[in-house]
């Protein structure tokens, strides 16, 4: 999928592939889509305990988070989706989504939205629902029976 994505010459689309996946195998996400799903943490978070995060800890600037999405066809075609990426700003950088800058782009690299760039208000969902779990510093986990 990466390959896809790779026209957006976003360096943390391109990197991303090399990072620890958290899931051992893709689960259907119902908030992304209804699409299946994998999760990816760079170094910086995982350092900082991505996927154990209790209630009050935060990720330091600089950790990313990527999710990229796949869909699969009544007749087991598989199609790439949206991949989409949290990256922890500097404190004060973007108070208005926790210090987090949410983007998302489509399989074709093509950028869909940037909270801190281009066209925010179409990912302005992204922080909508991620705002619910403010006690885990904006992260929801996956599913225990997906965990690693």
């Amino acid at each position: 999928m990466a390959i896809g994505y790779a026209p957006a010459r976003d360096p943390v689309v391109k990197a991303y592939p090399r990072w620890r996946r958290y899931n051992i195998a893709p689960y259907l996400s119902d908030t992304h889509g209804n699409r299946y799903a994998n999760n990816f943490a760079n170094a910086k978070a995982a350092k900082a305990g991505y996927g154990k995060l209790e209630a009050g800890q935060v990720m330091p600037p600089g950790a990313i988070v990527v999710k990229d999405t796949f869909t699969v066809t009544k007749q087991g075609e598989v199609f790439p989706a949206a991949v989409f990426y949290m990256e922890k700003l500097a404190p004060g950088r973007s108070p208005a989504t926790g210090d987090w800058r949410f983007v998302q782009l489509l399989p074709d690299g093509s950028y869909i939205g940037d909270t801190t760039g281009d066209s925010p208000e179409d990912v302005a969902f992204c922080f909508t629902c991620h705002k619910t779990m403010a006690k885990a510093d904006f992260l929801f986990f996956l599913p225990k029976a997906y965990r690693k």
